[in-house]
């Protein structure tokens, strides 16, 4: 599995809907379910929150938790399901999420995050990952941060996804602690020379693909969150563009003919419309028409009888506001 590139874990976005949608896009990226605690799956319903569409591999588990063998018991479940992956969250700065006792809390307890990457590691044979920041609240610097990855990296872990800001555990909200920390690319930069031969994927701040190669040149992959889910077209072209991959003639809508195949697949079975309309809001992004589209499509997909048609009259719009050529 290579991680050039990957879509971020985003919490009540990165669902098995939105990811089916971003697999249309790529074959080839890395997708990462939304955070699941190991809490939910295992005191609620392990087959809700582990289902996915076989079309979605390569696709990795995120989980939220630092109890040791409550984490191998979710990753031995995970490999059971079919995952390629498992990723333990060492970055989310919210409230709740800290009075879990996980996220990016964590990085203060680096021998803790090595026991559950041991645990799990003897479990099962898929990879265990980690995310986390650079560090929280005063800890921002190189001997901090080395020192978190050298302590998990000798317990097992291989691959280490970096957000290249650091979470005020206090005194900032999530939104905040994706904006307002500057962005340090050359701290993880100098982790990716400390560490050879580990595997650095860098993260945060990212919106294009060119900003992505650059990266490349000096991390082994890059992860990129709300852009990939606010402008998913992006997603078309990271096969050629950065796995090198031989160009294929699609267009939007022939993306929007296969997913209304999937949304009647869900439909029949009892899912709701609106559940799978979010993701694909952002699919004709700075084209004419774009707004027309997501404002029909918010209006409409959370009626009580919403049904697949609404994507195609809203597509329509797109296509009434083309322009037109002689």
């Amino acid at each position: 599995m290579k991680r050039l590139f990957c879509v971020a874990p985003m919490l009540d976005w990165t669902d098995r809907h939105c990811r089916y949608f971003h697999r249309l896009l790529t074959k080839q990226a890395v997708l990462y379910t939304e955070m699941i605690t190991t809490g939910a799956i295992l005191h609620g319903q392990a087959q809700r929150y582990l289902s996915f569409n076989r079309e979605e591999h390569p696709l990795a588990l995120q989980l939220g938790g630092s109890e040791p063998q409550e984490l191998a018991a979710c990753a031995t479940m995970a490999a059971d399901f079919g995952y390629d992956e498992v990723n333990i969250n060492v970055g989310c700065p919210s409230e709740r999420v800290q009075k879990g006792a996980f996220g990016a809390c964590l990085m203060a307890e680096p021998l803790l995050i090595a026991d559950c990457v041991a645990t799990m590691q003897a479990k099962v044979a898929i990879p265990i990952t980690v995310k986390h920041r650079i560090g929280i609240d005063d800890q921002d610097d190189y001997g901090g941060l080395y020192d978190f990855i050298s302590t998990v990296a000798a317990a097992g872990c291989k691959t280490f996804i970096v957000h290249a800001r650091k979470a005020w555990l206090k005194g900032l909200s999530p939104k905040e602690n994706r904006e307002l920390p500057p962005l340090r690319y050359e701290l993880v930069y100098q982790m990716k020379q400390a560490f050879p031969d580990l595997e650095i994927i860098i993260n945060g701040g990212i919106t294009s693909l060119s900003a992505c190669q650059t990266h490349l040149q000096q991390v082994d992959g890059v992860m990129v969150g709300r852009e990939a889910y606010h402008n998913p077209w992006l997603l078309a072209e990271v096969d050629q563009a950065i796995y090198g991959s031989i160009p294929t003639a699609v267009d939007r809508y022939a993306v929007l003919e296969d997913f209304l195949i999937y949304i009647e697949q869900q439909e029949a079975q009892g899912v709701r419309v609106s559940y799978m309309g979010r993701p694909i809001l952002g699919l004709f992004q700075g084209l004419p028409g774009a707004r027309q589209w997501r404002r029909y499509l918010s209006e409409q997909m959370h009626q009580p009888n919403a049904d697949a048609q609404i994507f195609k009259q809203a597509a329509k719009k797109v296509l009434d506001a083309q322009p037109r050529f002689l």
